[in-house]
């Protein structure tokens, strides 16, 4: 479990993207590690199914519907936050969406909206998080970005490029808040069966067979699960990763290491 600054009081953490997929995998198994465990999200339907999972998995757990495009809502919802526990120990930037299209199909519009979900957003609430962890002693922030942060895949360039500026921001944030001892890693998920993989691959016009070639192109020859994706997060968040700091860590089935 995090190390507990304030005598035996329960750590907290906070998950964006909460409501389905990776970002509720990672809510309920820091739940059974023991954190209290808010959830941000804008679907108030998957993000109250979440909040029932976490209680099932023994934790308290709060509600927070916003946007994390948002800097009115992400601050409205840490001082919701502030005033249910006072304390952040962890927090996790999961919410993202997803833009397919290279440099000639790919609209403004979806570029500014992908770079907004996903590294403004993962801005927004590191920077309301951090006094929050400052108060508490320490903490850890754990980025979600992806493999397609490491390498060029092809036909969507606004996500690849998102995901890379999260492992950059991990990096910078990692050395300049390493005296505070507010650690910063980053959990690079390979292909997972998520609802938004599940979508996208929905929209092609061959799903089976664009399913079989994700795994197939994969040493580990399969698609990951959120759970597996969820430990690797919980790692990041547990007492014994205190000396890791602006790490990087494939979780991809081997993909990136070919």
């Amino acid at each position: 479990m995090m190390h507990v600054h304030d005598g035996d009081a329960r750590p907290v953490a906070l998950v964006t993207g909460a409501g389905k997929g990776i970002g509720r995998a990672a809510a309920v198994a820091l739940a059974r590690e023991g954190f209290g465990v808010a959830l941000l999200a804008r679907d108030d339907v998957s993000g109250q199914e979440a909040v029932a999972a976490c209680e099932a998995a023994g934790s308290e757990a709060l509600w927070l519907a916003a946007d994390v495009a948002s800097e009115e809502q992400v601050e409205a919802a840490f001082a919701r936050l502030d005033e249910r526990w006072g304390r952040l120990d962890v927090l996790v930037n999961n919410a993202g969406i997803y833009a397919k299209g290279d440099v000639l199909s790919t609209t403004l519009d979806d570029w500014e909206r992908v770079q907004r979900v996903n590294v403004t957003g993962a801005f927004l609430c590191a920077k309301f998080a951090v006094p929050l962890m400052q108060r508490a002693g320490g903490g850890s922030i754990i980025n979600v970005a992806s493999e397609a942060g490491l390498v060029g895949i092809p036909g969507q360039l606004a996500y690849n490029v998102s995901k890379a500026a999260l492992i950059a921001m991990t990096r910078s944030m990692a050395v300049d808040l390493a005296p505070e001892e507010i650690r910063v890693n980053c959990v690079c998920p390979g292909t997972t069966l998520t609802p938004l993989v599940e979508a996208s691959v929905a929209r092609d016009a061959e799903p089976e067979k664009l399913l079989a070639h994700l795994g197939n192109i994969r040493p580990a020859g399969r698609l990951g699960t959120a759970e597996e994706i969820a430990g690797a997060i919980a790692y990041f968040a547990a007492d014994h990763a205190r000396y890791t700091t602006g790490a990087v860590l494939s979780v991809d089935g081997g993909y990136t290491a070919q």
